[in-house]
């Protein structure tokens, strides 16, 4: 399935517009969540300023960056090997300086600088700012390390460059850090706890973006229903915020409201939410406005309340049937995905049909599938054994995904015969002749070019589909363009 993330798959290599006068290069690779490709963009922001161009030739950069994700071991195993790469050229060219940023570099600092010595520079998530000071060390031949964890830090200040661009689609950051402890998770250790970003400077950012022509905007989080801005710094201090600031404050349905209002012809998605947190509001306004689209990635986990408990999800599997029922009643043709580990500790065949009796329920449009890997740091790794042998924990993993599969196909089998607005993003990658796009609910559809150009809004008649994707005609442009 397309939409099952493949870890194996090699980094995104990013590259910008060169600035004239900058003369040092820069290769930057991203690994992991759709943040980690956003926080990319805050660092080349960040050192374009410091006579940076990016570059997509290894062999010709002086500092080379990794943005690593901790979230499952493969991951890791994925940026060791590219390390090991970057320090093979390394020797050819000496000059080169090499640097890990994000989560991985929070967690194994002392690790790569001083045991492995395989980099030069350590910066974690909330860091990005002192890259020229750190730079600055390097530079002088010393070793720079800096992961103090902020509780302010939201980078609402920068204006990050947009690598790699299709000039169409673009993410803007809306919450850092994450306050729900998943037993499973690093993302508190390594991220922070949550703090939320100015609104002003997101419908600022989001309408710079309309001026360059962008049509569509992913707002992003680890968690963006719990989004709260008061003017102060953490979430968990909101209660100790003055009257004037809990009566000001704005949280996610709001701020998807002021997005939609602000540039009504752009469209809006969000990710990613947490079944304890989102609110009925939230739903309700995604359905009082056309641009923002009907699609919600809900991350359940499992179908089991023994598991969700081990878990530490706030949510019982009852509770998550209740959210899907109110986001069908509102708003019914709205595609859902889902993540799911299969394997976690202690699991058991009941637990494990539990989860598939569960996508049977809600018959999920796509998901993001994953057998349990133990993160050191956790709470699962320090109080619960890794039970579950790897052949089971594959087999179910499979079983898993092949319902997704039958699924999937289900979802895409609804729209044929039905006329859906498509945002063109790019040429198909199988055929130069036709166009890729997503429809509201984030499936791709492909179609012949005609007089079409990327960034158009079209409407297509869907004549075909696979699990994956939409196969159609334009008829015509949508109103919205």
């Amino acid at each position: 399935m397309e939409k099952i993330i493949d870890e194996n798959k090699q980094g995104e290599s990013l590259i910008i517009e060169a600035k004239e006068g900058n003369s040092r290069k820069l290769f930057i690779e991203s690994y992991g969540c759709q943040m980690n490709f956003s926080d990319s963009e805050i660092v080349a922001s960040i050192l374009s300023k410091e006579g940076f161009n990016t570059t997509q030739n290894l062999e010709d950069a002086d500092l080379v960056l990794v943005n690593t994700c901790s979230i499952r071991d493969k991951a890791e195993q994925t940026v060791r090997k590219r390390l090991e790469k970057y320090n093979a050229v390394k020797k050819i060219n000496p000059k080169m300086k090499v640097g890990v940023l994000g989560c991985m570099a929070e967690r194994l600092k002392s690790k790569f600088l001083e045991e492995e010595k395989i980099v030069d520079l350590v910066v974690g998530p909330d860091a990005y700012k002192d890259l020229p000071n750190l730079i600055a060390e390097v530079d002088e031949g010393r070793n720079a390390v800096n992961v103090i964890l902020s509780k302010e830090e939201t980078y609402g200040d920068i204006a990050p460059v947009r690598l790699n661009s299709n000039g169409v689609t673009a993410f803007v950051s809306i919450t850092r850090g994450c306050d729900n402890m998943c037993t499973f998770c690093v993302v508190p250790f390594t991220r922070g706890r949550e703090r939320s970003r100015d609104p002003q400077s997101i419908i600022e950012e989001v309408t710079d973006l309309w001026a360059k022509g962008f049509k569509e905007v992913t707002l992003l989080g680890q968690n963006v229903d719990s989004y709260l801005w008061y003017g102060g710094g953490l979430k968990k201090d909101f209660e100790k915020a003055s009257d004037i600031q809990k009566a000001t404050a704005t949280n996610f349905a709001q701020l998807l409201s002021l997005c939609a209002e602000a540039q009504p012809k752009m469209r809006f998605r969000f990710s990613t939410s947490n079944p304890q947190d989102m609110t009925l509001d939230v739903i309700e306004v995604m359905a009082k406005y056309r641009n923002i689209c009907n699609y919600i990635h809900l991350p359940v986990q499992s179908g089991s309340n023994r598991i969700l408990k081990a878990m530490n999800r706030l949510h019982t599997r009852e509770e998550y049937f209740e959210l899907i029922d109110n986001i069908k009643r509102l708003i019914p043709d709205c595609a859902i995905s889902q993540d799911m580990i299969s394997g976690f500790p202690t699991e058991t065949e009941e637990d494990h049909q539990d989860t598939l009796s569960l996508m049977d329920y809600v018959k999920y449009d796509f998901g993001f599938m994953f057998a349990y890997s133990e993160r050191p740091g956790t709470l699962a790794a320090r109080k619960l054994e890794d039970d579950i042998p790897e052949d089971t924990k594959k087999r179910r993993l499979q079983e898993i995904i092949q319902l997704q599969q039958k699924h999937s196909l289900y979802r895409t089998q609804q729209y044929v015969g039905k006329t859906l607005e498509v945002l063109i993003e790019k040429p198909s990658k199988r055929s130069n002749d036709h166009w890729s796009g997503r429809i509201s609910q984030n499936t791709v559809a492909v179609f012949p070019k005609g007089h079409y150009k990327v960034g158009d809004f079209v409407n297509i008649k869907i004549t075909d589909c696979t699990s994956t994707t939409l196969i159609g005609e334009a008829v015509g442009y949508s109103e919205n363009n």
